[in-house]
């Protein structure tokens, strides 16, 4: 058995208590003999969406040996609202225990950078792997059977039922719905997300006429009855009368023919895209990733690819899909369509003329939009780290993780201002933003009917019809920024080192020449004096610029393994990835080395 780096677990704090226990409170002494995977996530984060699916395989195949217990972690303020994580763990099918930390005080314990981090503490209690990012489920699937064998010999593994106690079941109409949209009778089709099927409503928002889909995860076409969707979100009509549905999870984009009642596949395999996989080509045969709304703009279906940052579109004459904007880096850039960068864009919609797509950028709060000249230009919000709920002109207001946006007659636009409760307007001829509306409970979306606004309030499990005001509501003032404890770091040269080991078995792929890649930048750019930009190695000498006592560090990273079997002419890939936003002040005293962990251990912390 290869010898591991091994430090004893810091205990777990939460000041939000424990859910999915049955009310009972753990420590780590008590899972002593499990191995334990901590899952450093928050709820507004997609990457962290795409780990719990991730692990929901080994959670099943190890459930008497393993016990994942998510820490939430939280980024924005509602986030922080113990009940908001209540509604996000029954939302998200977690079915494991999860700690509610909202002072973060167990992410500073671990030291934690980013979303998602997974840590593995082995059954006597040490940590023995830290994992950043994604797609390393393959990789600790590895871990813990080393671990089950290693532990099963030394008499120190203990099997059984784990902590988990699901909660009871609440019985609503729907449950967590993403979007509506109006039909031409005056009905409504909305996506019951958690419920994992669609459902027709009648008039009132209320009474249901249908439902589209088995009510049970999977990928699957057919009736009513057969379908089968995976929290599907966003709907538009496509120009033949049916329905487009993203289909998030399944990473799938689906048609819904309303007269017949069957579901059929436009877009996707059922897999999620990896950064070099094919970014165009036959819809059926193209990976998409988390597609979250989908709108009809310039005779093609747009596409917010929230899982990569991005607008694709989908030509139904061709059959085929393509990029259209983004580069997959996560963050609020400007300017040309293959050169903006986006964060996890959610809500999509046409401009009253048409000549224009609003986008809800949910991560950089902010209202952004794409021109038929193919530029994309931000009209309210600043960045990933700012946010709150202030109102004014469009240049200093805030909001606070919108998911949706519609476009009202006038040439302004509705927000639903997801993280505040509220619903928004912009006004593009005064550059205004107003509150139209509070007391809404996670609005994800909004529908104009007659001059009203119906809103689905997902957390109210319900649609909410609203008058659209004459004066708009008044609110205080609140600005926040993304609570973390900053890195302090010495003035001048800074090392940079992205710790990557290959899992057990496995080796850097570098047949196709480097397996890395590793993306600098900062916010503001000018933090940065020398080496930011692109390169291959995960290792960097940066230099700050004088006169800079605090900043953000963009760091992405990308590696590549494969099976280590001189055999197999064709061995199984995997992609690591993570992008990280470390705040960071400039001090005398600070560090002159910055570890960032991929995956595995940091041998010189």
């Amino acid at each position: 058995m290869a010898t591991r780096a091994r430090v004893r677990a810091p205990e777990l704090i939460g000041k939000g208590g424990w859910l999915n226990t049955g009310d009972r409170q753990y420590t780590l002494s008590e899972l002593r003999g499990r191995v334990v995977i901590l899952d450093f996530w928050t709820f507004c984060c997609v990457n962290c969406l795409h780990v719990l699916d991730e692990l929901r395989e080994l959670e099943e195949k190890h459930r008497d040996t393993v016990v994942i217990i998510g820490v939430h972690s939280p980024k924005f303020v509602h986030e922080a609202e113990h009940q908001a994580v209540v509604d996000a763990v029954e939302r998200y099918e977690v079915h494991h225990p999860v700690l509610d930390d909202p002072e973060l005080a167990t992410w500073k314990q671990y030291a934690v950078r980013a979303w998602p981090t997974l840590v593995v503490i082995d059954p006597e209690g040490y940590v023995v792997a830290q994992h950043a990012g994604e797609g390393h489920a393959h990789a600790i699937e590895k871990l813990v059977e080393e671990l089950e064998a290693e532990h099963a010999a030394k008499g120190t593994l203990r099997r059984g039922d784990g902590p988990y106690v699901a909660p009871e079941p609440v019985a609503t109409h729907l449950r967590f719905p993403g979007k509506a949209l109006p039909l031409a009778d005056g009905g409504f089709l909305v996506s019951d997300t958690t419920r994992h099927r669609l459902v027709e409503l009648d008039a009132d928002g209320e009474t249901v006429r249908r439902h589209f889909g088995a009510g049970e995860r999977g990928l699957a076409d057919g009736g009513p009855g057969e379908a089968r969707f995976s929290e599907p979100q966003g709907l538009a009509f496509l120009p033949d009368g049916r329905v487009a549905v993203a289909d998030t999870v399944n990473h799938a984009v689906r048609a819904l023919d309303l007269a017949t009642g069957v579901t059929t596949t436009l877009a996707g395999t059922g897999r999620q895209w990896w950064q070099g996989s094919p970014t165009d080509g036959p819809a059926r045969e193209v990976d998409l990733s988390s597609p979250w709304d989908v709108a009809w703009f310039a005779d093609r279906l747009w596409i917010a690819m929230a899982g990569v940052h991005q607008l694709w579109t989908y030509d139904p004459e061709a059959g085929v899909v393509q990029v259209a904007a983004g580069t997959t880096n996560e963050g609020l850039v400007d300017g040309p369509a293959a050169e903006a960068w986006f964060a996890q864009p959610s809500g999509l919609a046409v401009s009253a003329d048409g000549e224009r797509l609003w986008i809800a950028d949910s991560e950089s709060s902010s209202l952004r939009r794409i021109d038929r000249d193919g530029h994309v230009r931000t009209d309210v919000g600043t960045g990933l780290f700012d946010f709150g709920h202030r109102d004014g002109a469009a240049g200093q207001a805030l909001l606070q993780h919108p998911l949706g946006v519609t476009a009202l007659p006038d040439g302004s636009v509705a927000i639903s201002d997801t993280y505040n409760h509220a619903l928004r307007r912009y006004d593009p001829v005064s550059g205004e933003v107003t509150t139209l509306a509070t007391d809404l409970r996670e609005p994800s979306g909004a529908v104009l009917v007659d001059g009203d606004l119906v809103v689905v309030e997902s957390a109210r499990h319900r649609l909410t019809r609203l008058r659209l005001p004459e004066e708009a509501v008044r609110v205080p003032d609140q600005a926040h920024r993304t609570r973390r404890a900053a890195t302090e770091i010495a003035p001048g040269a800074l090392r940079l080192d992205v710790v990557f080991q290959a899992p057990a078995g496995q080796k850097l792929d570098t047949r196709y020449g480097p397996s890395t890649r590793l993306l600098v930048s900062a916010t503001p750019p000018e933090l940065l004096a020398e080496g930011s930009g692109a390169g291959t190695d995960l290792g960097r000498d940066l230099v700050l610029a004088d006169g800079f006592t605090e900043g953000v560090l963009h760091v992405s990273a990308m590696a590549a393994s494969c099976d280590d079997d001189p055999a197999n002419e064709y061995p199984a890939c995997h992609v690591h990835q993570q992008d990280w936003g470390v705040p960071v002040r400039v001090t005398k005293d600070g560090t002159a080395r910055l570890p960032l962990v991929l995956a595995g251990m940091d041998e010189q912390g």
